[in-house]
């Protein structure tokens, strides 16, 4: 056990649980910290990030944020891998895997925070166990979580009663574009996970297949889903290893590479845009909803990801990728935003989700 990673999170943690999953399949042994206060607050204080999950190593390192973690350990080489080998393939697992972590967080918050059933569960389970040793009766804390996130998580993720209605449409989207590509083949690019997967397993795994309202709405209209999500959970190195590699990405992801051009791209330049000019608010638009929320320094490190791997590519696979993700992919091939470069140097850990304010 001592040589063992300890991962310090929350078991109804959206990239806690995308970080599991990996490792699950990957084979990496860990040792799993159900994180209260005084662990975050441990975590924090190591990392320089008040933010979950942590990963931290026999030799005492520290490392943060999902996507760099696996781009880590993708880059070792160890088997199986779950990198695509071609780079247009790999581009566009990178490019789904920014926009399933990063698009797909409002509607898996909102179903969790939006709904009395939901968040009267939820908040139960988080003061029962991040709040387990902070004293004081347990119906003061449940409520006390309970309006903090829906304060964090709604109002300040620029939700309202006006466009509520697409945030649902989103999730729905979502799972009518999944359900014909899981009844037809067991992973998004095909016999085997890749980053897009996990990625998208994290807001599937603990939000949408956890909690009552999406539950329910999945389990009469996506069953194929809910059968990936178990799927992924239960895969085993030795059979992802034995399993073909990927071989291209299939025209069926065109709905999230067409979603992501129109929708999240453009959100990713007005943040960018906005952080340049000092303003103090974004606006997005995502289903006919549109979205008003402050500066995220994170998103503009995202971008500037994007960006380099883009530009990484050949002229030829620039052309393909353009050809499916829409007009917004020539936003990838504008130089690298100077703060979020300033930003990123300044940062003696790996980037993460705080940045989001």
């Amino acid at each position: 056990m001592q040589n063992r990673l300890r991962l310090h999170g929350l078991t109804l943690s959206y990239f806690t649980g995308k970080l599991e999953a990996y490792l699950r399949v990957k084979g990496v042994p860990y040792e799993f910290i159900e994180m209260n206060m005084r662990d975050f607050r441990k975590c924090a204080r190591a990392t320089g990030i008040a933010q979950m999950p942590q990963l931290e190593t026999a030799s005492g390192e520290w490392l943060t944020d999902t996507t760099a973690i696996i781009a880590r350990f993708e880059a070792i080489g160890a088997a199986p891998v779950l990198k695509p080998s071609r780079p247009l393939d790999g581009f566009f697992s990178l490019f789904l895997e920014d926009y399933f972590d990063e698009w797909l967080w409002r509607p898996a918050l909102y179903y969790r925070w939006r709904f009395d059933e939901d968040a009267k569960l939820m908040s139960a389970q988080i003061a029962r166990t991040m709040l387990r040793d902070i004293p004081g009766p347990f119906w003061a804390k449940r409520l006390s979580i309970l309006l903090r996130q829906r304060r964090v998580f709604l109002d300040q993720d620029g939700v309202t009663r006006a466009n509520g209605g697409a945030v649902e449409a989103l999730f729905l989207a979502t799972i009518d574009a999944l359900e014909p590509i899981f009844g037809t083949r067991p992973h998004l690019f095909g016999q085997r996970p890749c980053e897009a997967d996990f990625a998208l397993f994290g807001s599937f795994f603990r939000h949408f297949s956890h909690d009552p309202t999406p539950h329910d709405v999945m389990r009469r209209r996506a069953p194929n889903t809910l059968a990936w999500v178990a799927r992924l959970w239960a895969a085993t190195p030795s059979k992802v290893d034995a399993a073909p590699a990927i071989d291209g990405a299939p025209s069926d992801l065109n709905p999230f590479l067409e979603e992501a051009g129109a929708s999240y791209l453009p959100y990713l330049a007005a943040n960018a845009r906005a952080l340049r000019e000092r303003a103090g608010r974004v606006r997005a638009t995502a289903k006919g909803g549109v979205f008003i929320t402050k500066p995220s320094r994170y998103h503009l490190h995202c971008l500037n990801d994007l960006k380099r791997a883009f530009t990484a590519l050949s002229d030829g696979d620039q052309h393909a990728a353009a050809a499916r993700i829409g007009a917004s992919t020539s936003l990838l091939s504008e130089p690298l935003d100077e703060i979020g470069v300033a930003l990123a140097e300044r940062m003696w850990k790996p980037t993460d989700r705080a940045w989001r304010r």
